[in-house]
């Protein structure tokens, strides 16, 4: 079972040091670049960017008390993720984000479904990063995933 963390702050004290930077800055990015309205929760036992109920009540449709995410961000045994919704659930978003990534990264991308694995922090594209977080506002992100669970 994951750990609870009460805060971001509780989940940064858990990094390894030799992760924690590359982390903190991977955090900021996505702190400074998502549209405004996302709310910053633990989820899931990692940082979240979330739709609170504020803007969307019926919440995530599998567990409607929790809020709707969309953007979080985990240190793992061997690798920082970034999930991202947004990729998931839109493929022009995701071909332009494999083509830029191409173009910005030497390593090849290393992603499941929403999980972009960053192995090489010295490779992690901190201003592609910043430009996937304004890609998708939380209007556009209600509308996208309502869209996704009405089929």
């Amino acid at each position: 079972m994951p750990e609870i963390f009460s805060s971001s702050e509780s989940y940064i004290e858990t990094i390894p040091d030799d992760r924690k930077q590359v982390f903190i800055r991977l955090l900021e990015i996505v702190r400074e670049n998502i549209p405004e309205g996302f709310s910053e929760q633990i989820q899931y036992g990692m940082i979240g960017f979330v739709v609170p109920h504020n803007l969307y009540p019926e919440g995530y449709y599998a567990k409607p008390v929790e809020a709707l995410p969309f953007v979080h961000l985990a240190s793992q045994k061997h690798h920082i993720a970034l999930y991202h919704m947004g990729l998931y659930s839109d493929k022009e978003l995701l071909n332009w984000f494999r083509e830029a990534y191409t173009k910005s990264v030497k390593n090849k991308l290393d992603m499941g479904k929403s999980c972009i694995r960053f192995r090489k922090f010295n490779d992690i594209p901190y201003d592609l990063i910043a430009q996937l977080m304004t890609k998708i506002t939380v209007k556009d992100w209600i509308e996208m995933y309502e869209k996704s669970i009405k089929k």
